[in-house]
């Protein structure tokens, strides 16, 4: 019975406190007998979080009585077992380390398409306006490997790192074309979509919420394979479970 409630989440917003927050939300998650990973940095917070649907629900309206979360928005999966073995509070110098400090989404975000605007379009072969379109995988080659969607743009990078130097090694191929970057659950694709725009590609989204948004809100068509996740569930199908299809 697939009783135990999975939640992963993310925000770009000013924490000059993360150090205080991360005292605070271990806290409140090892009370409430939680098991996942959040991450805390000056530019905002990253968490998966996995246990009984009252505990997590309870910790994420704690959460949302400070006015920076109020509007925290989790993707949410169900297991049968917890696929976490500890409670890691963490505070990093980035929640997702692109080492690019221009980068602040918390000032501004790329523009976004839901992922029914993505199904949408990827299914007309087009976007609104009649110009192609590209969806570009951000996440690591090994993640890729386990599924993506068809004929999605993949630089084969090992971290996220890399992206910046291989956006400047291919962009002159993205140019004229309408670019949808996507990742797991939306931290890094938003990063990526913003440097993007600095660097002058003027048709770029991000996939809001990621690949397991689209899973949860579409049928999973135009994708092939799983998700791979970070925890010990490891790759998810289009419907959430663990019953993934074989890769193509």
């Amino acid at each position: 019975m697939n009783d135990v409630l999975n939640i992963s989440c993310y925000k770009f917003v000013p924490l000059p406190d993360a150090q205080a927050l991360r005292e605070l939300l271990h806290e409140r998650a090892v009370a409430a007998q939680l098991k996942g990973t959040i991450l805390l940095a000056e530019e905002g917070i990253n968490f998966f979080l996995a246990g009984p649907a009252d505990a997590v629900c309870g910790f994420v309206d704690a959460m949302r009585s400070d006015a920076r979360f109020a509007d925290l928005a989790p993707k949410e999966s169900w297991s049968d077992t917890v696929p976490f073995r500890k409670m890691l509070v963490k505070v990093k110098r980035e929640i997702i380390r692109m080492d690019h400090p221009t980068i602040q989404p918390s000032t501004g975000r790329a523009p976004a398409v839901t992922p029914a605007t993505l199904h949408r379009w990827l299914a007309q072969g087009h976007d609104d306006e009649g110009r192609e379109v590209v969806t570009l995988d951000t996440r690591n080659a090994f993640e890729v490997d386990e599924g993506t969607f068809d004929n999605a743009i993949d630089w084969r990078i090992d971290k996220f790192t890399e992206f910046p130097p291989a956006l400047r090694a291919h962009k002159a191929e993205l140019a004229d074309k309408t670019v949808v970057s996507f990742c797991t659950g939306g931290i890094r694709c938003e990063k990526a979509a913003i440097l993007m725009r600095e660097e002058g590609l003027p048709h770029v989204y991000q996939l809001e919420g990621g690949i397991l948004k689209y899973f949860e809100e579409t049928d999973g068509a135009h994708y092939h394979g799983g998700c791979f996740v970070f925890d010990e569930r490891r790759v998810l199908a289009s419907d959430l479970s663990t019953d993934t299809p074989p890769k193509a």
